[in-house]
């Protein structure tokens, strides 16, 4: 599969090279497309002078894509791999993070506008969030807790707001399809001369493919930014949630045989996913206030509060959960811009962040589906803070020099409740820790960029994972943490209408948190060994006829994501036995992600993603691999203008054309070998799209 994608690669490559070529050389600037930037460095610039592995969606990115879900458009990202083992369940991964993760998303650090998503603890419920109210996404790939604080696996910051449409409108969209699925959303912008107020509201609903997977989610989301004194803005902004969706659980590979649609089935000694009524209820409510002060021209200060409440209730197997958090935090920064010059320029940022999480972990006794007798009563309250220092300078224009760093602090108390009934508080701190970030991008040419990076990971261990579902708090387990070497280029076209980008790294990390089961299905985790994680990651993208209004086709453009994890553990091994050597579990080795985009006359336009999907390791003795899979989906839609402002679009779709049996997101190390979440045949989908 390996030499098929690369050898697909090169002739997409050559076949670029031969139609830019061919282009008219008349038109290289009058079609100039926009110049794609980045803020995930605390100011914009553009992404071809980042010496880092970035990477933007935009807006016209995600409407071409499916909106039942995230999960199709993350997985165009190169290094990033997003599973939902049935509707609403997500988990991502960036760069081999997933290990740590049966369900829910850690290690990756994700950021809602200026604001932290995710918990002091380290758990964040991306789930909570509607598709069509998130405007744009950046993922930072690799370490970077020098800006972000402590994590190993990345970063991911949401636009909830297209900052780039200052335009007054009022939307609504419905889409519907195979599997009882069922998606309206309505919205309105309001754009007065010192204010943009923004409100997005959205119902969800999907039976699923398979028997016990019923979701649904209703959302709200308002945004509301004030500006004063002509550069400076006050911003509130936040979002309500109440998602709902059942778990239909692992099936070993004879019942996936036997009925892939099945939930997870009872058994003479353990009752199934149905008699338990397994499911999620999660009801988020956040919300935040973000100030941007221009002091003078060249200092600038952001400063932001947010809070969160969360009720999140799971019926499981084997218990009954119920979780009560609460999280309010902070954030701040100064910028300090150097007096312009024609061949030197500098920036600096100083700042910190503050979050603390304070949870009642309760645990029942699950007699189907009610909740029972109480088997443990928690209360675990978890803090983290760090202050981060950056710097940067651009010489002659060419040479770009970065060095950032951040100390960071956690620790978390706990007191049982029930059945130890303490009275007073533990306390568990862990020594300060520094991730530096060094990092050096050179301007070959003036569309030609070379960088190179070097940062530490350090991610301590989460919320989730200090108390499991063993009902035992963990004192023993520590951090994980290692150092992360990459370089890359990026390289672009006059216009702006070609990019390519390829990075390689290695990332070692060391201290690797492990998760471990009971032979009961309760889980643990533990520290184990290490993690030698080399990659390979390109992404090509060329607009191959720019978009124009004349002839049949009036745009056409192909991408190319790949990667390449050859993850491996190192020095790792169980209480039984020993792994090094065997592929990292969860990630394959090779991931190829292509897609084709058509524009035709009469704002017709056409869409085309091709994912394959190499096989999937799915325990750590690598007996068991989930197989690779190829997974083709297509959109075709109208846009139609009615009078000056009202915009018309209809559209159609098909998910998994070539009908394929396949996972996406298995239950990793699965007691009893069931690893196997089936995932949906071929579908269809369509809806439409109105703006007043």
């Amino acid at each position: 599969m390996l030499k098929t994608t690369l050898a697909a690669i090169l002739i997409l490559a050559s076949f670029a090279a031969i139609a830019q070529s061919a282009r008219h050389a008349t038109k290289p600037d009058t079609n100039k497309l926009n110049t794609v930037t980045v803020q995930g460095y605390l100011s914009e610039k553009p992404l071809l002078s980042v010496p880092a592995s970035v990477s933007v969606i935009t807006a016209g990115q995600l409407k071409l894509q499916p909106d039942a879900s995230l999960v199709s458009v993350m997985n165009t990202v190169p290094g990033v791999r997003m599973e939902e083992r049935s509707p609403g369940s997500y988990r991502l991964s960036v760069r081999g993070s997933l290990l740590r993760s049966p369900f829910g998303i850690r290690d990756v650090k994700i950021y809602y506008d200026e604001l932290p998503l995710t918990d002091a603890g380290g758990n964040t419920y991306l789930n909570t969030i509607d598709f069509n109210s998130v405007q744009g996404l950046e993922v930072l790939k690799g370490p970077d807790g020098s800006l972000f604080g402590a994590n190993s696996g990345g970063v991911v910051l949401i636009s909830p707001v297209n900052r780039f449409d200052k335009s007054n409108f009022v939307t609504a969209g419905f889409t519907g399809g195979s599997y009882g699925l069922v998606h309206e959303n309505a919205g309105l912008q309001n754009v007065s001369k010192n204010n943009q107020f923004n409100f997005n509201q959205s119902y969800q609903t999907y039976h699923g493919y398979r028997v016990h997977s019923d979701m649904y989610r209703h959302y709200f989301q308002l945004s509301d930014k004030l500006t004063y004194g002509g550069v400076n803005s006050i911003k509130v902004l936040g979002f309500y949630s109440d998602l709902n969706y059942e778990t239909p659980g692992g099936l070993t590979l004879a019942q996936v045989a036997t009925n892939p649609r099945m939930a997870r089935p009872s058994t003479p000694f353990v009752p199934g996913a149905i008699a338990q009524h397994a499911g999620i209820t999660n009801k988020m409510t956040y919300g935040g206030v973000v100030n941007e002060w221009h002091i003078t021209d060249r200092i600038r200060n952001v400063f932001a509060v947010y809070g969160t409440y969360v009720d999140f209730t799971n019926p499981f197997i084997t218990n009954y959960e119920q979780r009560y958090e609460r999280t309010y935090g902070m954030r701040t920064y100064f910028e300090f811009a150097g007096q312009q010059k024609s061949n030197f320029s500098w920036k600096a940022n100083v700042g910190m962040e503050w979050s603390q999480t304070n949870a009642d972990n309760n645990d029942y006794g699950n007699r189907f589906g009610v909740r029972d007798t109480a088997q443990s009563l928690d209360k675990v309250n978890t803090g983290t803070h760090f202050f981060f220092a950056r710097y940067e300078e651009t010489v002659a224009n060419r040479l770009h020099v970065e060095a950032a760093a951040s100390l960071n602090f956690y620790g978390y108390d706990f007191r049982n409740v029930y059945p130890q009934m303490q009275t007073a508080f533990t306390k568990q701190t862990f020594s300060p820790q520094v991730m530096p970030r060094i990092a050096l991008s050179y301007q070959i040419t003036n569309n030609f960029v070379w960088r190179a990076s070097t940062s530490r990971g350090y991610s301590t261990p989460t919320s989730a994972e200090i108390r499991p579902s063993n009902n035992i708090i963990n004192t023993s387990l520590q951090a994980q943490f290692g150092w992360n070497y990459e370089t890359g280029f990026r390289l672009r076209s006059n216009d702006e209408s070609v990019l390519l980008d390829v990075s390689a790294f290695y990332y070692h990390l060391n201290n690797a948190i492990v998760r471990r089961l009971n032979d009961d299905g309760t889980e643990y985790y533990t520290n184990s060994g290490d993690i030698k994680q080399p990659g390979l990651e390109l992404y090509f993208s060329d607009w191959i006829i720019k978009p124009n209004d004349s002839g049949f086709i009036r745009g056409l453009q192909i991408s190319e994501s790949f990667t390449l994890s050859k993850f491996t553990f190192g020095n790792y091994h169980d209480a039984t036995r020993g792994y090094t050597g065997n592929e990292l579990t969860g990630v394959p080795r090779d991931v190829s992600v292509a897609s084709a985009q058509v524009k035709f006359p009469q704002s017709l336009y056409l869409y085309a993603q091709y994912n394959a999907t190499a096989r999937i390791p799915l325990n750590e003795a690598n007996t068991f691999y989930a197989p690779h899979y190829n997974l083709v989906q297509a959109k075709v839609g109208w846009q139609h203008q009615i009078g000056n402002k009202t915009r018309l679009e209809v559209f159609a779709g098909i998910d998994n054309l070539l009908n394929e049996y396949y996972n996406l997101g298995a239950d990793l190390d699965a007691v009893g070998n069931r690893f196997y979440n089936p995932s949906a045949l071929r579908n269809y989908y369509g809806g439409f799209n109105v703006k007043f």
